[in-house]
Protein backbone atom coordinates (compact mmCIF):
# COMPACT_ATOMS: atom_id res chain seq x y z
CA UNK A 1 0.00 0.00 0.00
CA UNK A 2 1.12 3.53 -0.74
CA UNK A 3 1.11 6.24 1.92
CA UNK A 4 -0.68 8.63 -0.43
CA UNK A 5 -3.80 8.42 -2.57
CA UNK A 6 -3.50 7.47 -6.22
CA UNK A 7 -6.15 9.18 -8.30
CA UNK A 8 -6.86 9.21 -12.00
CA UNK A 9 -9.50 11.18 -13.87
CA UNK A 10 -11.48 9.12 -16.35
CA UNK A 11 -12.75 12.28 -18.05
CA UNK A 12 -9.26 13.71 -18.59
CA UNK A 13 -7.90 13.86 -22.14
CA UNK A 14 -4.78 11.95 -20.99
CA UNK A 15 -4.94 8.16 -20.85
CA UNK A 16 -5.24 6.38 -17.50
CA UNK A 17 -1.81 4.80 -18.02
CA UNK A 18 -0.11 8.16 -18.59
CA UNK A 19 -1.91 9.69 -15.60
CA UNK A 20 -0.85 6.84 -13.34
CA UNK A 21 2.73 6.89 -14.64
CA UNK A 22 2.98 10.65 -14.11
CA UNK A 23 1.50 10.37 -10.63
CA UNK A 24 4.06 7.75 -9.61
CA UNK A 25 6.92 9.61 -11.31
CA UNK A 26 6.03 12.78 -9.37
CA UNK A 27 5.91 10.80 -6.13
CA UNK A 28 9.40 9.45 -6.83
CA UNK A 29 10.80 12.87 -7.71
CA UNK A 30 9.12 14.50 -4.68
CA UNK A 31 10.58 11.87 -2.35
CA UNK A 32 7.24 10.34 -1.35
CA UNK A 33 8.55 7.10 -2.84
CA UNK A 34 12.06 6.69 -1.51
CA UNK A 35 14.87 4.72 -3.12
CA UNK A 36 14.60 1.06 -2.20
CA UNK A 37 10.96 1.35 -1.20
CA UNK A 38 8.89 -1.61 -2.26
CA UNK A 39 6.03 -0.69 -4.56
CA UNK A 40 2.65 -2.40 -4.28
CA UNK A 41 1.82 -5.23 -6.63
CA UNK A 42 0.13 -4.31 -9.89
CA UNK A 43 -3.11 -5.81 -8.57
CA UNK A 44 -2.99 -3.69 -5.41
CA UNK A 45 -2.07 -0.53 -7.31
CA UNK A 46 -4.85 -1.16 -9.83
CA UNK A 47 -7.40 -1.62 -7.04
CA UNK A 48 -6.25 1.55 -5.23
CA UNK A 49 -6.31 3.62 -8.42
CA UNK A 50 -9.52 2.10 -9.77
CA UNK A 51 -7.93 0.96 -13.03
CA UNK A 52 -7.28 -2.38 -14.68
CA UNK A 53 -4.20 -4.40 -13.81
CA UNK A 54 -2.94 -3.90 -17.38
CA UNK A 55 -2.92 -0.13 -16.84
CA UNK A 56 -0.91 -0.54 -13.62
CA UNK A 57 1.47 -2.97 -15.32
CA UNK A 58 2.01 -0.58 -18.24
CA UNK A 59 2.72 2.29 -15.80
CA UNK A 60 5.33 0.19 -13.96
CA UNK A 61 6.84 -0.91 -17.29
CA UNK A 62 7.21 2.72 -18.38
CA UNK A 63 8.85 3.72 -15.09
CA UNK A 64 11.18 0.72 -15.39
CA UNK A 65 12.12 1.68 -18.96
CA UNK A 66 12.85 5.24 -17.81
CA UNK A 67 15.03 4.00 -14.95
CA UNK A 68 12.82 5.22 -12.11
CA UNK A 69 12.23 1.74 -10.69
CA UNK A 70 13.98 -1.61 -10.85
CA UNK A 71 12.55 -5.06 -10.79
CA UNK A 72 13.54 -7.88 -8.48
CA UNK A 73 12.41 -11.47 -8.25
Amino acid sequence: MLDFPVRVERSAPTSLQIQLTEHLRRAILDGRLAAGMRLPSTRTLAAEAGVSRNVALAAYDELFAEGYVEGRH
